[in-house]
């Protein structure tokens, strides 16, 4: 009889995620072009959830790139560029032996459409990958994580031009052969099913340059789509070494009432976020999504052979969670459960959620997962001996690590966790540094001052015990 496992895996990769536009800096430096994220804006003035630039115009790109209003904060990051073997070094300290961020795009093809790479670039993540595997990591790299080069947006229409496909594989193919043996785990595009909170950091695409923009949306990642599926094939004969992943923005979504029709609603909601992964794990379109795409007055095109590309699937599931959602049939999006905390941007806190998805994800597609971004974002202060009291922070993590293990007895297989900014980095949904995540304190506002100095907060001391012990002792 098979005996039900009692905790993680010996073999556990316990990472740290973070993305190179939230933490690089050096945005105009060596080469490196514009890239979509360098231009939203920080906008204190406005309520929180209406920080994050969903939907950008032309005429608000090109006013920020002629005044300079747009590319404030975050493209001073966190000065990781030049900090990061310090940086590297407290976390290798910390136990991890997994470190995910991504190449920015626009740093190694800095107009997209360029015909040879930024060898600078290159050189930088050169580096880069050579010092996280110095500091006991294995490197899960993202290709595609809101770094597309804005050339790409203003020059064409972001990823609803198809020219785009073939822009994107020609930068993944350089990338899969400059990192052979070093690099085994990758993710080709962040969160890809976020097609309506992170709209233009996601697919480049402006609204003023389509007629339809939910029609767009959904072309432009049927492209994505195809070129996931090309990136993979290519991978793959590159090194047989390589696993190739996906990734989704996780959910789940809960039915407000039991009443059928609240139930159904849901389900279809959710149906459309398995969607992505449906056509790159499983490696063709689903007939629900059809249905939706008939009943939104949605019209794809695909070329002749985009169902045979799409049949390279992905190696492994992996995805982000952060908070959960309801849903009823009179709302057409799901919307905050208020029976659950909070953090203090309204992010709701809900652990036994994510086994609920960890165990929806595996009964689904059967392939190994592994959680790339997980945490909570709060204010943190910084007291005058340099301590970082987040008993908040500890609460979270072992609520969570304790559902991951049940889901792991449950029979998922969960091969690895990434702790979502294990150092404080510029957020994204709202280009503010004092939405903070990390375990190491970073001394920098929301206007890039401060010292820059780094502190390690209580946090890091408990999850080194929680690391060391593997998850047991939390």
């Amino acid at each position: 009889m098979h005996q039900v496992p009692t905790g993680f895996p010996k073999d556990f990769l316990w990472g740290g995620a973070v993305a190179a536009n939230q933490c690089e800096g050096a945005f105009d430096y060596q080469g490196k072009g514009t890239s979509v994220a360098d231009i939203n804006e920080f906008r204190a003035d406005l309520p929180l959830e209406k920080r994050s630039n969903a939907e950008i115009s032309t005429t608000y790109i090109e006013e920020a790139l002629k005044n300079k209003t747009g590319v404030f904060p975050k493209r001073w990051g966190i000065n990781f560029k030049e900090t990061y073997p310090d940086d590297l070094k407290l976390l290798g300290d910390l136990g991890l032996n997994l470190f995910r961020t991504s190449i920015d795009w626009s740093r190694i093809f800095p107009n997209g459409d360029d015909l040879e790479p930024n060898e600078a670039g290159l050189l930088f993540y050169d580096k880069l990958i050579d010092e996280i595997i110095a500091n006991g990591m294995e490197p899960m790299i993202t290709l595609s994580h809101y770094e597309m080069p804005l050339n790409l947006t203003l020059n064409y229409k972001g990823w609803y031009s198809r020219e785009v496909v073939d822009f994107f594989v020609r930068y993944c193919k350089v990338v899969f052969d400059r990192y052979q043996g070093k690099v085994k785990y990758w993710i080709v595009i962040n969160q890809i099913n976020l097609i309506g909170h992170e709209s233009f950091n996601h697919l480049g695409i402006a609204e003023d340059k389509v007629d339809n923009l939910l029609e767009a949306k959904y072309q432009g990642v049927h492209h994505m789509m195809v070129a996931s599926a090309l990136a993979t094939e290519y991978a793959h004969q590159v090194d047989e070494n390589y696993e190739v992943g996906m990734m989704l923005c996780g959910g789940p979504e809960y039915a407000a009432t039991c009443e059928p029709e609240d139930v159904l609603a849901t389900l279809r909601i959710n149906q459309m976020q398995y969607f992505f992964a449906d056509v790159l794990i499983r490696g063709y379109y689903p007939g629900y999504a059809f249905r939706y795409f008939e009943e939104h007055d949605i019209n794809l095109e695909f070329a002749e052979k985009d169902e045979e590309i799409l049949k390279n699937t992905a190696d492994y599931l992996s995805f982000s969670y952060y908070y959960t959602q309801i849903c009823d049939a009179k709302h057409i999006e799901p919307y905050r459960n208020k029976a659950l905390p909070a953090n203090p941007w309204g992010w709701t806190i809900d652990p036994i959620g994510l086994r609920t998805l960890l165990n929806s994800f595996y009964d689904r597609y059967q392939c190994p997962i592994y959680i790339t971004e997980n945490g909570i974002g709060c204010y943190d202060q910084l007291e005058k001996n340099g301590s970082v009291h987040d008993d908040y922070r500890i609460d979270y993590y072992k609520a969570h690590i304790e559902q991951m293990k049940e889901a792991i007895k449950d029979g998922v297989d969960l091969r690895g966790y990434c702790a979502w900014g294990p150092i404080d980095i510029i957020s994204c949904s709202s280009s503010e540094m004092s939405k903070r995540y990390g375990f190491i304190y970073v001394d920098q506002d929301d206007y890039g001052k401060g010292s820059q100095k780094r502190y390690l907060k209580d946090s890091y001391h408990w999850m080194k015990q929680v690391i060391t012990s593997n998850g047991e002792k939390l």
